[in-house]
């Protein structure tokens, strides 16, 4: 009863930060299965996304409440991602997949950097925002990122959302509510997968499937209404700093450096705390220059509140 107290805890705390940063619900909750449950990574994941039927689902439902989904790109990315999902689960049904651990990290770790560093511009939008993805970029990257999701247990945000952040050509608010609703048709996918290859050991775990639900679906709302309150600026930063900080000290793993992590783990937070910092201020900056050549700002009004996402 404690364990199932505690995934249910652990499926409330990590649907806050998949509902708020559009990544997080599977590694974390498949991490805590496989050390609290003692499930294996291909049990973990089959548990995790039939959980995230109803998590991905009320996610959804209340970023579509809080203003927060692009129902185009919601089709575009959410139809290949399933195609990968569904290929992902029927993978590792019958398949370890641990060799490509060092290579999604890799990808990750630079995706996280190069958000890291965006952000610290002050920019939440480029330039060519008007200029949409084009739909076998938005597929492609949809389809990777549903085999990745059902494979290691999670996934589709770290690629998607990520990327999508990265492109710069929406509200970090709209492309995790967009990324978190295409999820649905990602996880469907996924757990008809795995109940075709892994029926029994789902039957056998159907009270930490529960467990997880009901702690997801508790926050999805409060996830949902989070993310459309946070400056865009410090969202970005933060999910940039995040992924680095999970995924550059599997890098230098591989490579034959694991000394001193812990301090590169830190390095990396404060790393991101610097430029997070310097993107809130050249974006107040901007913001005042922008509004003092318009005249549209009067003499004390603070620029930065320019800089919030639209509620």
């Amino acid at each position: 009863m404690n364990t199932l107290i505690l995934i249910a805890l652990a499926g409330l705390a990590a649907q806050l930060v998949d509902g708020g940063l559009g990544m997080g619900f599977g590694v974390t909750s498949t991490t805590i299965l496989v050390m609290l449950a003692g499930l294996g990574p291909a049990q973990a994941s089959a548990v995790v996304h039939t959980a995230e039927l109803g998590t991905t689902l009320a996610s959804g439902l209340s970023h579509w409440r809080f203003g927060n989904v692009d129902w185009k790109v919601v089709a575009t990315i959410g139809v290949p991602g399933a195609v990968g999902a569904f290929a992902g689960a029927t993978v590792l049904s019958n398949l370890s997949t641990a060799w490509a651990k060092p290579i999604m990290a890799t990808i990750l770790a630079v995706i996280g950097l190069n958000l890291m560093f965006r952000f610290s511009r002050g920019l939440t939008r480029r330039k060519n925002v008007n200029r949409p993805h084009s739909r076998g970029f938005l597929g492609g990257l949809g389809l990777f990122g549903g085999f990745v999701d059902a494979t290691g247990g999670g996934g589709w945000g770290p690629v998607t959302t990520s990327t999508l952040l990265s492109a710069g050509r929406s509200e970090p608010r709209r492309v995790v509510g967009t990324v978190n609703t295409a999820e649905f048709l990602v996880t469907a996918a996924a757990t008809l997968g795995f109940v075709i290859g892994m029926w029994t050991d789902l039957v056998e775990n159907v009270a930490a499937v529960t467990a997880l639900l009901i702690g997801g679906v508790i926050a999805a709302p409060i996830g949902a209404w989070l993310v459309s309150r946070l400056n865009p600026i410090l969202l970005g930063s933060f999910v940039g700093t995040l992924i680095a900080v999970l995924n550059l000290p599997t890098v230098l793993k591989e490579i034959g450096i694991t000394d001193h992590l812990v301090w590169v783990r830190l390095a990396i937070i404060l790393l991101g705390i610097v430029l997070a910092v310097r993107g809130m201020q050249t974006a107040r900056a901007n913001s005042h220059a922008a509004s003092q050549k318009e005249g549209h700002t009067p003499e004390g009004t603070d620029a930065s509140a320019l800089a919030q996402p639209a509620r």
